[in-house]
């Protein structure tokens, strides 16, 4: 298995992969590297004989969302490469959305902005009761745009629009009810919980499970080349608003200040 900066992978002799976000430091948030690295494990995953991943987060977080320096480059930068990088985040989500092997999160802590959207792209995710979610990009003046298709897809447009534009935080409770999680238990209780999602995947064909996921997705909301082009252009918009350089500057000032 190939080794990452941004990632730990633990395989077991079952074909099972701890898929762990390592910046813990930045409470795991979405740096260009841990998307191309979390893009590169998607790639191989299922040539590598994987039969099942779990999705988890380093330092009892799951995901803070974007790294927030990565996203202050973007506004600074011209049109080009506030696409290119847009490109870079969407392409991740595409092919993990994609991979061809189920893949169970494990969230804990808080799952923002970003965190949700890998939440959602996840087959099953199980959440200890006491984690946070939001999507907070409006906070920053941003929309949660890349991620959009697959949080959609999830919870439907009702659901979405009862968090989506608020920035509110809520729990997982509220979570399990929007369709985020399948499910919530006690913190002590989340390894045993992600088991009981991981063992069905054991006891069947691996590559009866990919094309079953094939066929749920085809059969599911289209999210072809040209919506995600559509969300990569909304997101480069946001990126050049007065208010996303105001508040993320803001933001990372106040972090600076500690």
């Amino acid at each position: 298995m190939t080794r990452y900066e941004t990632l730990r992978v633990e395989t077991d002799a079952r074909g099972v992969a701890r898929l762990i976000l390592d910046r813990p430091g930045k409470k795991n948030a979405l740096s260009a590297r841990m998307m191309d690295e979390l893009a590169d494990f998607a790639d191989r995953a299922a040539g590598d004989g994987i039969r099942a991943v779990v999705l988890s987060g380093a330092g009892g977080t799951f995901c803070a969302g974007g790294d927030l320096n990565w996203m202050m480059v973007q506004i600074e930068a011209d049109r080009a490469t506030r696409i290119r990088e847009a490109r870079r985040l969407a392409t991740m989500l595409k092919v993990l959305n994609e991979m061809p092997v189920p893949m169970i999160g494990r969230v804990e802590g808080a799952a923002l902005g970003g965190g949700v959207g890998l939440a959602c792209i996840c087959d099953v995710a199980v959440a200890a009761t006491e984690c946070r979610f939001g999507f907070t990009e409006t906070r920053l003046g941003i929309i949660p745009a890349t991620i959009g298709p697959y949080v959609i897809a999830r919870m439907g447009e009702g659901p979405a629009r009862r968090v989506f534009m608020s920035g509110r935080i809520f729990g997982a409770a509220e979570a399990a009810r929007l369709g985020i999680v399948a499910r919530h238990v006690a913190a002590p209780d989340l390894d045993a919980a992600v088991e009981e999602e991981v063992a069905p995947y054991l006891e069947v064909s691996t590559e009866a499970a990919g094309r079953a996921k094939a066929l749920a997705r085809a059969l599911g909301p289209g999210i072809d080349d040209a919506v995600i082009d559509a969300t990569m252009e909304r997101l480069a918009d946001a990126w050049e608003t007065e208010s996303a350089r105001a508040r993320i500057a803001a933001f990372l000032d106040r972090g600076r200040r500690g």
